[in-house]
């Protein structure tokens, strides 16, 4: 069985959806970032990680493409057109959309205050909106960023619209990626893991 250690609400939520997409058990070590028993495994102190046997594998990305490709599903093969096509959406997410939102955390609560630049949370929200008007010309006519398959660029899309929720970004209330974040949470896998976050607050 997977262990994931690193409190729910952070990107451990990634890990925790996929895994309910691929239907793999998991147990949830609700650690704090920082924490001893993190920086045990982690000298960097970041949430999350996952325990696969004796391995532990950190940063939510390489943990997601870890466990899509050891299981072969929600991702394409390595070296494919589709694969590179597939990463360059994950790549954005990350890039574009949780580089807004991670810089605003950070001058919001994670920063020491008189290390915080608050005047910047403005514009990181006006970089994620380019951000989603960019997505918007990306998505194409399929229900996911690459087509009829869904995969991992999908969860890190999806776990950066509920991040953005929380953090007081503009979401689209219409339209193609207002309609593309619904089908996100409709997905029994992100309810499952929704369900799961919910109840360990």
């Amino acid at each position: 069985m997977y262990k994931i250690i690193g409190f729910p609400r952070t990107r451990a939520m990634r890990v925790m959806w996929l895994l309910e997409e691929l239907d793999e058990p998991y147990e949830l070590v609700p650690a704090m970032p920082q924490s001893a028993e993190v920086r045990a495994l982690t000298p960097d102190g970041k949430v999350p990680i996952l325990l696969d046997g004796d391995a532990a594998i950190t940063e939510s990305v390489a943990i997601c493409t870890y466990l899509a490709d050891k299981h072969g599903k929600f991702t394409f093969p390595a070296g494919t057109l589709e694969r590179a096509r597939q990463d360059s959406f994950t790549q954005f997410a990350v890039d574009v959309l949780e580089g807004a939102l991670w810089t605003a955390a950070k001058n919001t609560f994670i920063h020491p205050e008189d290390m915080r630049v608050p005047a910047i949370k403005e514009v990181c929200k006006q970089e994620f909106s380019r951000g989603l008007k960019t997505l918007e010309k990306r998505l194409g006519s399929g229900p996911y960023v690459m087509g009829d398959t869904f995969t991992i660029a999908d969860i890190i899309i999806g776990h950066c619209s509920g991040w953005a929720i929380v953090a007081n970004f503009d979401i689209p209330m219409e339209g193609p990626v207002y309609e593309y974040f619904k089908r996100l949470r409709e997905r029994p896998g992100f309810k499952a893991m929704k369900a799961k976050v919910d109840a360990a607050q």
